[in-house]
């Protein structure tokens, strides 16, 4: 499943909820003027599930918040977690300080202490970074950063990173090093 279907079937859930909660908590007088700076929505202590077109999990995401932007529609999310499905049914976990999905869920920003881990129990592969860009209908992830991928036996770092996320071949852009380690 790509990445395009994953936030989109998120977003979907999300619409869902938030019609849900505007009808719930509806006054019956008149709405005032919006305030500017204030969501239109905030969820708290977020799990969501989302499923691909065949009804298996795409990924799982964990948030203590989520706020939708009323006036650009898109949405922030407080430290994020996401467990991403791979073919053998393990989980790889990224987490992230922040992220922001925009309106059309074309694009994923995690900021701060990104961190991406490899299942438990396999081959264990870290990458952290201070930023990493997601277009999931494009199979792409970049960061313009310094990204260390660490795996036994080695490290390697370099500034810049692209990344096929169908294909799972990366290329990092400048200032490549590495290192083995015993």
């Amino acid at each position: 499943m790509s990445w395009r279907t994953a936030l989109t079937l998120f977003l979907l859930v999300a619409a869902v909820v938030s019609a849900w909660s505007v009808l719930r908590h509806r006054g019956n007088g008149e709405a005032g003027p919006a305030t500017p700076g204030r969501s239109d929505y905030v969820l708290h202590d977020v799990e969501l599930v989302a499923l691909d077109d065949d009804g298996t999990e795409s990924f799982t995401l964990r948030a203590p918040r989520i706020a939708r932007d009323p006036a650009g529609q898109a949405m922030s999310l407080a430290t994020p977690v996401f467990l991403l499905p791979d073919s053998d049914g393990d989980y790889w976990r990224v987490e992230a300080r922040d992220g922001w999905v925009s309106p059309e869920g074309d694009e994923l920003r995690l900021r701060g202490d990104v961190r991406i881990d490899s299942p438990p129990g396999q081959r264990k592969v870290a990458l952290e970074t201070t930023q990493l860009n997601v277009f999931p209908e494009r199979d792409l992830a970049t960061s313009p950063a310094r990204v260390t991928i660490t795996q036994p036996g080695s490290i390697l770092q370099g500034v810049g990173l692209e990344t096929n996320l169908a294909t799972r071949h990366y290329e990092l852009k400048s200032q490549v090093h590495t290192r083995h380690v015993p």
